[in-house]
């Protein structure tokens, strides 16, 4: 199963976070929204499909993540647990670390977005600049 996700770019983007890449339906950024790769998205973890938070609270599912900006490709993978929550109105978060609240999509992720290729954060820093954030599950 797939689901795609559009976003928009932020001048405040800095994607240097250890721990974390979010995006979120939000159109303000601050500075300090260090793990934020997107902003104006077009859903949150309480606007997914139904049966995709079904296989994402599935423990044995294997998630894999595409953030695509231009001709650019970051690929993630994390992990589904039986206790995410899924009901954050804004945000989606994904942790390289097993915290678990209503914005956490996967844990146990490969990346954080520290890891973001610097051409694509300085793509992302453009407000006109379009992406798509990709969740496939197995």
């Amino acid at each position: 199963m797939k689901f795609e996700i559009q976003f928009s770019g932020h001048e405040n983007i800095r994607s240097n976070h250890k721990k974390t890449i979010e995006i979120t339906k939000e159109s303000h950024l601050t500075p300090r929204g260090d793990c934020i790769v997107g902003v104006n998205a077009t859903s949150s973890c309480a606007d997914l499909p139904l049966e995709l938070k079904e296989k994402l609270k599935n423990p044995d599912s294997k998630i894999n993540f595409s953030i695509r900006v231009d001709d650019h490709e970051f690929l993630l993978e994390g992990r589904g647990h039986p206790e995410l929550i899924l009901s954050h109105a804004e945000d989606i978060v994904i942790r390289k670390s097993d915290f678990i609240c209503p914005r956490t999509l996967a844990i146990k992720c490969d990346k954080a977005s520290d890891l973001l290729p610097r051409d694509m954060v300085a793509l992302l820093q453009d407000p006109k600049i379009k992406g798509v954030f990709s969740i496939s599950v197995d």
